[in-house]
């Protein structure tokens, strides 16, 4: 896939799906019973496999679930084993597993599991099994969940004889193996098991407690923490599949891969991109004549809006003008007043002391010049200036219709008169910014490398300001944070304030509730819901982008890589990256809302098996475990490393083991590591090869024997477990 300058794909990205469990088929009972052939069962966590020992592949292969579903409307219990309980959404969400981790917990369960496996086979419904059974069993098998397996076995099916083995073992000797290392990475855990002439040394065998399931638990955790808003939720089996299907070992180096992982340069090639189900809502679409007819309502509106606003503006910036000339003449009484007299005059007016008026000025002031910068009317230089003649009339010589004229001249020239002033106020900010820009310019004649140094000192503190209030507005979303905690104590306040004036006017006070009538009250409720003020915050982008263009005309050493927008541009941000991948993101299109992306989570995740550490296991890693074992000798020169189990198929996981060990390894050591044929099938084939041969006759125990020894004997052979006794 191409990249173009800026490193987003040029293509569309491939969109993959979630892969659930297949739609289960009726599978028919066999009718070729054959009584006295042993059967093979390989029992595993995620999946259970059975056959005779004459077949070839297992004739059957499920999950090891059972669902007991109770269908209300005919008053019915049906229980569902395998495959069959992923019918349907009710059957899924009943689904359960008879283990608790690589222990059987449900006994009950498993014992029905096993019953679907003997009817599927064809085996007689009168609850005995007339066949020899060769089971598998985790390493180092507690003697508890041995006991009661043969008790299972022996007493509930009574079969002749049995058998039980590890399944990496029976792998291992089905390719052939004799002499070296077998590492398991199976669905529960990752085992490392020395053999020697064939047979387990099961003393010095290693166990990680890492898998397939522990991949897909450690995957759904990454995702819930990287969307924790998303709309759809993952199943465990789509997950497994996820891991199955995109993640992969780092070949080498997963520190240097991971360093690089989120650069736009290749991220379109590493990054996947998952899309779960989703309904599209249906857009009316409308006609070339009905859009112009919304476009022209939505320009008049906007027209109307404008000079509504205008017209607030003007009307505010009158109201504030005559607040502070009546502010300053307050102020001015200090001199005519005694202390006393005017503190009374200051408290009367709501202020506690001088310096209260001084800010409320000085916050006036600022307030009138940032509206006189804004339009306050059409520009009536050339038109004649309006005439007044009522305003010098005295109310008793006009008629009431004259009366009401005077008080509309009177509002007309205070309107006229505030626009004079903002204009005068705007040739006078000309002046003063031409002034300003020829001072500047000649300071950077005269000091360039001050002037770049002080131009960078006031782009970092604006910036500075910029990044608080992002931060305050995200922390707003925290409930926990000191920001949220602080715009809850102003709503007490206000609902405390709210409560006393209700109660005095109740009691007939007169308390008036005048909250609202002063512009500052207004702040509050910006506190509150988090409105910015978006005068300051239009004036702060644009006095950024005003200084990075002066810096970008002379100072060399700033580049357009370091500007505001470059850092708020997507392809700069390394957490887009993370979140979207390589593209833009339209918040507006119900696809991509409910798509999400694999990158580095596709080598995180595998990593686990080498660096326990990532998901907090206090364990060694896989290469230490199977360089433990190398190191403390191995009978043939060149050590034999043998991968199975389902989890081993993750691409990379072969080409990592030779490299690790290569490096731990004495020089010039000729190591083999090698996969088994069929990493998920050859443990159930070996257990069909092991009943046919001699050894089988040795490693059975028998019904008499069981009899005899009882269900804690432990009958050991090259590829089982040993008595603990």
């Amino acid at each position: 896939m191409s990249a173009d300058s800026n490193g987003a794909a040029d293509e569309p990205p491939a969109v993959h799906g979630l892969r659930d469990f297949p739609v289960p088929t009726f599978v028919p009972p066999y009718t070729d019973y054959q009584a006295g052939v042993p059967i093979a069962i390989d029992l595993g966590t995620w999946q259970t496999r059975v056959g005779y020992a004459t077949d070839e592949s297992p004739r059957l292969t499920y999950p090891t679930l059972l669902a007991r579903y109770r269908d209300r409307k005919i008053l019915r219990t049906f229980t569902l084993v395998g495959s069959d309980t992923c019918m349907d959404s009710n059957t899924r969400q009943a689904a359960r597993s008879p283990f608790d981790g690589p222990l059987v917990s449900n006994w009950e369960y498993l014992e029905t599991i096993l019953d679907y496996g003997f009817v599927k086979m064809g085996v007689s419904s009168e609850g005995r099994v007339d066949n020899p059974v060769v089971m598998s069993e985790l390493l180092a098998c507690p003697g508890a969940q041995h006991r009661t397996m043969q008790e299972l076995l022996f007493e509930g099916y009574g079969v002749p004889a049995a058998a039980f083995g590890i399944d990496s073992l029976f792998s291992y000797y089905y390719n052939g193996g004799r002499d070296g290392v077998v590492v398991s990475a199976g669905h529960e855990a990752t085992n490392v098991i020395p053999v020697v002439n064939g047979r387990g040394v099961l003393a010095r065998a290693k166990r990680l407690n890492w898998g397939g399931r522990s991949a897909t638990n450690f995957l759904l955790a990454l995702l819930q923490l990287k969307y924790p808003q998303f709309p759809s939720r993952l199943t465990p089996v789509q997950a497994e599949n996820l891991v199955h299907d995109h993640c992969y070992v780092s070949p080498e180096s997963y520190a240097d891969e991971v360093a690089a992982y989120l650069s736009l340069d290749g991220l379109a090639d590493r990054d996947v991109t998952v899309q779960t189900p989703y309904t599209e809502v249906a857009q009316a679409v409308k006609s070339e004549e009905e859009l112009a007819r919304i476009a022209e309502r939505r320009k008049e509106s906007g027209r109307k809006l404008q000079e509504q606003a205008a017209k607030m503006r003007l009307e505010k910036l009158v109201k504030k003008e005559q607040e502070l000339a009546y502010y300053r003449e307050i102020e001015a009484k200090s001199d005519q007043l005694s202390q006393k007299d005017y503190k009374r005059l200051l408290e009367s007016e709501g202020f506690d002391d001088e310096a209260a008026l001084g800010k409320q000025i000085k916050v006036l002031e600022r307030s009138i010049k940032r509206s006189r910068k804004q339009d306050v009317g059409e520009d009536d230089s050339d038109a004649e200036a309006p005439t007044f003649p009522l305003l010098d009339v005295p109310d008793d010589q006009l008629d009431e219709a004259q009366v009401r004229q005077k008080r509309q001249q009177r509002l007309m020239k205070s309107n006229f008169d505030a626009r004079q002033r903002a204009k005068l106020e705007k040739i006078r900010e000309k002046e003063r910014q031409e002034e300003e820009a020829r001072q500047d310019d000649a300071w950077r004649e005269r000091d360039l490398d001050g002037w770049v140094r002080a131009r960078r000192e006031e782009r970092e503190e604006l910036v500075a300001r910029i990044r608080d209030k992002k931060r305050l507005k995200d922390e707003l979303n925290n409930r926990k944070s000191l920001a949220s905690q602080m715009r809850m104590k102003s709503i007490a306040n206000l609902a405390s304030d709210s409560v006393s004036r209700s109660s005095k006017r109740r009691r007939g006070g007169d308390d008036e509730d005048t909250f609202g009538a002063d512009d500052d009250d207004w702040a509050v409720y910006r506190d509150i819901a988090n409105v910015s003020d978006s005068d300051e915050d239009e004036e702060l982008d644009a006095n950024v982008r005003r200084l990075e263009a002066q810096l970008l005309q002379h100072d060399p050493n700033f580049s357009a890589e370091v500007t505001l927008d470059a850092q708020n541009d997507w392809r700069n941000s390394v957490v887009h990256a993370f979140l979207r991948g390589p593209r833009p993101f339209d918040v507006n299109s119900r696809a991509e809302t409910h798509q999400f992306h694999l990158n580095v989570e596709r080598i995180r995740i595998p990593e686990v098996l080498f660096q326990p550490s990532i998901a907090g296991l206090d364990q060694a890693g896989l290469v230490e475990l199977v360089a433990d074992s190398l190191l403390r000798g191995t009978p043939t020169p060149a050590p034999d490393v043998f991968l199975t189990g389902g989890y081993s198929l993750l691409r990379g996981f072969d080409e990592r083991m030779r490299h690790e060990l290569r490096a731990v390894l004495p020089a010039g050591t000729d190591l083999a590591i090698r996969r088994a044929g069929d990493v998920v099938l050859d443990a159930w084939r070996g257990m069909r090869q092991w009943a046919g041969s001699a050894d089988a006759a040795s490693g059975m125990l028998s019904r008499a024997d069981y009899l005899e020894m009882g269900a804690d004997y432990v009958k050991e052979h090259a590829l089982g477990n040993v008595s603990l006794a």
